[in-house]
């Protein structure tokens, strides 16, 4: 697995292989052998690369799951990502689930609900019919705000993580790992980013596509996610019929359903709730103050993946997994990882 881990921390750093050799004073062929696993360094080489990533030489040396068998779906066409970026995206999800992996098979049988079929539902042509299908897919109700999406996702058998990379361009990708449909997502965007991504994405993976018109289809995807957060009925309850300025009580419609303004104002349009020349008026305003990134935030409940810590946590209380190994599992120190096991203690109030 030392080359896997090489590729990965090399990535981590922003590194090329040709930075990396230059760096260690070695030739770009050399790292692109030890990577694939052609040729092995001596311990002195080892030393040099992990002082340069900044890493223990353990590190190198922790294992992968060889079991896992990953379909990464394409990144979407326009997206502003270097092959580096790219290539490190893929790397992280594959480092995350070989630790998510770990996990399950220390529990035995299998803990994870039964994955979905994929591609499964047809499109009608209408963002409301096509949302109201991925609602109730979700067993969601048809209409009212929906909390706590990747929760939901989880205990659907849809695997959600979130990867560390400084790139707004990259929101979101999905794929397969051992036949379970997997979402990642940029875990420095804000929570109602997160939201929309999440439903974007799972609207690529449960809808059957035309494949011919990527573009169209991801104008589509953005837009059934939109209709799922809030729906048109929603939207009408809530604003009414016809609204001709932007108010400042559509904050607490975006807060109860964990929407962000900018999608607000824009379903508000679609539904004919408010004029064009208002969304656009909203629009210079908001990007004028930046809003995308100092609107306050309107999401109740942080969307955040739960599932591997629970299962890392059932491992060590109960099938007898070392404090120490749940820690590198989940990449926290020993005490952080003690605070959850044990007996729970009972006390009276």
């Amino acid at each position: 697995m030392f080359g896997k881990n090489l590729k990965y921390y090399r990535l981590q750093n922003k590194m090329s292989m040709k930075d990396l050799s230059a760096a260690c004073g070695l030739t770009s062929m050399a790292i692109s052998n030890y990577e694939s696993g052609k040729r092995m360094p001596d311990m002195n080489t080892i030393n040099m690369l992990a002082e340069v990533l900044g890493i223990h030489v353990v590190d190198f040396l922790e294992s992968r799951n060889e079991s896992l068998s990953f379909e990464h779906r394409e990144f979407r066409k326009h997206a502003s990502l270097s092959k580096g970026q790219q290539e490190y995206i893929q790397e992280s999800v594959e480092e995350y689930f070989s630790r998510f992996f770990d996990a399950v098979c220390f529990i035995g049988g299998n803990p994870l609900p039964e994955p979905p079929k994929c591609f499964t539902l047809k499109r009608d042509g209408d963002y409301e019919k096509d949302a109201a299908k991925l609602r109730k897919y979700l067993d969601l109700p048809a209409e009212g705000p929906v909390d706590e999406l990747i929760r939901i996702l989880e205990n659907k058998g849809i695997l959600v993580l979130e990867v560390d990379i400084d790139n707004d361009h990259f929101s979101g990708m999905n794929g397969f790992v051992n036949g379970y449909p997997y979402i990642s997502i940029n875990i420095n965007m804000r929570q109602e980013r997160k939201r929309t991504t999440i439903l974007h994405e799972l609207a690529h993976l449960m809808f059957a596509w035309d494949e011919a018109d990527e573009e169209q289809n991801e104008k589509d995807a953005t837009a059934i996610a939109g209709a799922v957060l809030i729906s048109k009925n929603d939207l009408l309850r809530e604003l009414g019929q016809r609204k001709t300025m932007i108010t400042k009580d559509m904050a607490i419609v975006c807060q109860e359903y964990g929407i962000s303004m900018y999608l607000l104002v824009k379903r508000a349009a679609i539904a004919g709730i408010i004029s064009a020349s208002l969304e656009k008026n909203f629009y210079i305003r908001a990007n004028k103050a930046n809003y995308r990134k100092n609107e306050p935030n309107r999401v109740k409940t942080e969307e955040k993946p739960r599932l591997f810590k629970q299962l890392v946590y059932r491992a060590v209380n109960e099938e007898g997994v070392s404090i120490q190994r749940g820690a590198e599992l989940l990449r926290i120190s020993v005490p952080e990882m003690e605070e959850f096991c044990g007996e729970m203690e009972v006390c009276a109030t």
